[in-house]
């Protein structure tokens, strides 16, 4: 159980740094007008993110206030990530 436990914080610890880098992207490309890199790069973070996120965000739509969009259905999933990866490093 020791083995999977590990094997399990592994992936979930790369899938919060996927997540970060998604936020970081969507963030950089709100500044700058994004080059072919960036656009590349955000579309292989959201490519590993959304699978997870969209049925969220079905149950958890985003909070509008004024022209600002809160996505609460990445921060839930981000929080839980979290939440599991400390659980299954412990196991």
């Amino acid at each position: 159980m020791d083995v999977i436990g590990t094997l399990l914080g592994y992936a979930l610890t790369v899938f919060v740094v996927l997540m970060i880098a998604r936020m970081l992207l969507d963030w950089a490309g709100l500044v700058s007008h994004g080059s072919p890199w960036m656009r590349r790069a955000r579309t292989i973070a959201h490519a590993g993110t959304e699978p997870v996120i969209a049925p969220v965000r079905r149950v958890l739509r985003p909070v509008r206030a004024g022209g600002l969009s809160i996505d609460l259905a990445f921060t839930a999933v981000f929080v839980l990530a979290l939440i599991l990866r400390g659980v299954a490093f412990s196991l």
